[in-house]
């Protein structure tokens, strides 16, 4: 009876198994400040601790806040990793902000740590960091890499923007000083030396194509390692078109730092 009862176990422990390995992402958990925070980390197929892992954080958008650590994966990198992630050779964060949050103060302290958290587990190369969001995860890209700049070897930001807090624009970047006369040049300049690639849809009514323009001129004229692609007659929704350019990991993952910061 015992040795049935045993194989009963085994047999039920092996189909959890197999179920858990049929999906690449995994959920783990944070706590800050008291509170837990569950998010979710593709694992790259044949991932082995015998080697360090490039570690990308993706930022989601608006639509996708909430705590039940599955809409953030409805949207942007998560899909494409479904389809194509059999072959992408890179660990992926993928934190949920909270409702009626933005990726800045608590929620953006929450996604680092989610990011430091999966760096340890899964063997991440802190020279090969990476970052990238759409819309208002694209506002906090620029968020993240303005307030730890040299953290990053490269970034994909996809319709995001820098925005203004006395235009009324519910989305902006924090920490920009009062009076500055050119906030793009300001970020630009305050950004270190980050590789960016910048996508938008060239009728997007949300966040206009002249915020990643402003971004876009900024960057190169300070000679920065800097793209744009612009999706003619695609409005908000350019995120699937800009995570399924070819080019784009290759050119991202070809990044890395000559060296880690001793805060980070």
């Amino acid at each position: 009876m015992q040795r049935l009862i045993l194989l009963l176990c085994l047999l039920v422990a092996s189909v959890v198994c197999h179920a858990n390995a049929s999906s690449p992402f995994v959920e783990r958990s944070v706590s800050l400040h008291g509170k837990t925070y569950r998010y979710q980390v593709f694992v790259p197929d044949g991932w082995t601790a015998r080697q360090t892992w490039p570690v990308v954080l993706f930022l989601h958008g608006s639509g996708e806040r909430g705590d039940d650590n599955q809409s953030q994966l409805s949207q942007g990198l998560p899909p494409w990793l479904k389809d194509h992630g059999k072959d992408f050779r890179a660990v992926v964060v993928i934190p949920q902000a909270p409702d009626d949050s933005a990726w800045n103060g608590e929620t953006a302290q929450m996604a680092l740590k989610a990011l430091d958290d999966s760096i340890t587990a899964y063997h991440g190369d802190r020279r090969r960091l990476y970052l990238t969001g759409l819309s208002m995860g694209g506002y906090g890209a620029w968020q993240i890499a303005l307030d730890h700049p040299g953290m990053f070897a490269a970034a994909a930001i996809i319709c995001g923007g820098i925005g203004h807090p006395d235009d009324g624009d519910p989305l902006h970047i924090e920490g920009i000083p009062a009076g500055v006369a050119d906030p793009y040049a300001w970020v630009a300049a305050h950004i270190g030396k980050l590789p960016v690639w910048i996508f938008n849809g060239a009728i997007d009514d949300v966040v206009p194509p002249e915020e990643s323009h402003r971004m876009h001129a900024a960057l190169q004229a300070r000679g920065d390692d800097v793209r744009y692609t612009e999706f003619p007659g695609v409005g908000h929704g350019s995120w699937p078109m800009a995570y399924a350019t070819t080019e784009l990991w290759p050119w991202m993952l070809s990044h890395r730092l000559g060296k880690v910061r001793a805060d980070h």
